[in-house]
């Protein structure tokens, strides 16, 4: 029965070519969305962890809570005993302390006068003992003009922030902040280089400093407002990092005080798991989008191909062919279609999604004013999910189609054949 209706359909473009070219097409548009969808999961995952959540994050509990505010007279106070015993309890992660500040950035002209001053947004990190922070947050690789920093006292800066305030690798430049004890803190830094991350919520008001001269700075000795973590192999996994924080917690946290240690996962940061939950939820409103639309469009083609096998149908009718047959057939050719259909369209979908994958789309103009950790190029991921999630529109909704389109052949009654046949 197999070959007879694989050779109808090869035989009669008419009824298969137009059902195939509709599924391809979804199915294409759907592994491409499902693929980019994906990509820009990632990227996100992997920016938001290198630069703000790592794959655990500790801080104090009063921290936690006022978070936005990065308030460091909450800080973690101890940090290098702290990462001792972190590095013989969990020796599968890295634990690198951060400093988060703001303040303003001021920048003397020749006699040493302020000729321009500008909101920053600063991250101490450890740039001179500890080369794998440089790895971690690709400095090297997101080096525009300068050098890497030698000493406590020289930063790096954001290449589109060095720009807008017009100065160089060399100058010199006055941070102004609030230190650990809500008194005036001011430091005198040299730009050792400047950078570009292809972030926008990066390049806007960035620099990077030295985690020891902040320290000193800030008054902040031996004490960090987050320890990140991070997996050896640089792979987020959620489930292992909820049981590691929830370890932790049992173990170091005590609820009530505000200055104990707290660990959270990646995805329980606030606003992350919003952010996860809901792209996974626009991949499945992107599946259930094109099966509906494949479905109205593959029924009216099941519409229009019944008015034309009117007549086939009343024959096999007359022959003395059962309905229910009739109708599983064509319920056979949808599935027929659906298969070459579905196989087709993700190959091709694969294909662009490879290309995306390689070349990305600068999507820099929607990310301006974004807060979010996403490149301005977002480039497709080929997961396992990219080979079989076509098959869902694929194989659904030619058979919705024919379903609803075929039902027409019970309402031809063999009663009125022989009249149809002698007109």
């Amino acid at each position: 029965m197999i070959k007879f209706l694989l050779k109808g359909l090869i035989r009669d473009k008419t009824r298969s070519l137009f059902p195939f070219l509709t599924v391809t097409l979804g199915v294409m548009l759907t592994v491409f969305l499902y693929s980019y969808t994906q990509g820009a999961l990632t990227q996100m995952v992997d920016y938001s962890a290198k630069f703000a959540t790592g794959h655990v994050k500790i801080t104090t509990r009063g921290y936690a809570a006022e978070e936005s505010q990065k308030p460091l007279d909450l800080a973690l106070v101890g940090v290098s005993s702290l990462i001792e015993k972190l590095n013989r309890e969990y020796p599968n992660m890295i634990w690198c302390p951060r400093i988060v500040f703001g303040g303003l950035l001021d920048v003397p002209d020749e006699k040493g006068e302020t000729r321009i001053q500008s909101p920053v947004a600063g991250t101490a990190v450890d740039l001179l003992s500890k080369p794998v922070e440089i790895e971690i947050l690709n400095i090297k690789k997101g080096l525009v003009r300068g050098k890497l920093p030698t000493s406590s006292d020289e930063i790096l800066i954001s290449e589109q922030f060095a720009r807008r305030l017009k100065v160089n690798p060399g100058d010199k430049v006055t941070l102004i902040t609030n230190d650990a004890w809500g008194g005036l803190a001011i430091k005198n830094f040299r730009i050792a280089g400047t950078l570009n991350f292809g972030v926008d919520a990066l390049d806007r008001q960035t620099i990077f400093a030295d985690l020891k001269g902040v320290q000193n700075a800030l008054a902040l000795d031996d004490a960090a407002g987050e320890i990140l973590g991070f997996f050896k192999d640089f792979v987020y996994r959620d489930i292992e990092a909820k049981m590691i924080a929830e370890e932790f917690n049992k173990k170091y946290g005590k609820p009530g005080d505000e200055l104990s240690p707290f660990m959270r996962a990646l995805s329980q940061q606030p606003g992350m798991e919003e952010y996860i939950s809901y792209i996974k939820d626009w991949v499945g409103i992107f599946i259930a989008i094109f099966i509906f639309a494949m479905s109205i469009v593959l029924w009216n083609s099941g519409l229009l191909g019944g008015l034309r096998r009117y007549s086939e149908i009343g024959v096999r009718l007359a022959l003395g062919e059962d309905k229910g047959h009739i109708y599983r057939t064509l319920l056979g050719e949808s599935l027929i279609i659906g298969i070459f259909g579905t196989v087709a369209g993700t190959l091709l979908g694969l294909g662009v999604s490879y290309y995306v994958q390689v070349h990305g789309i600068n999507m820099s103009q929607l990310f301006k004013n974004a807060t979010i950790m996403l490149p301005n190029v977002i480039r497709a991921r080929i997961t396992p999910g990219s080979f079989y999630v076509g098959f869902i529109p694929g194989l659904i909704a030619p058979l919705i189609g024919t379903a609803l389109s075929g039902i027409g052949v019970y309402k031809r009654e063999t009663s009125s054949l022989i009249r149809e046949f002698a007109e």
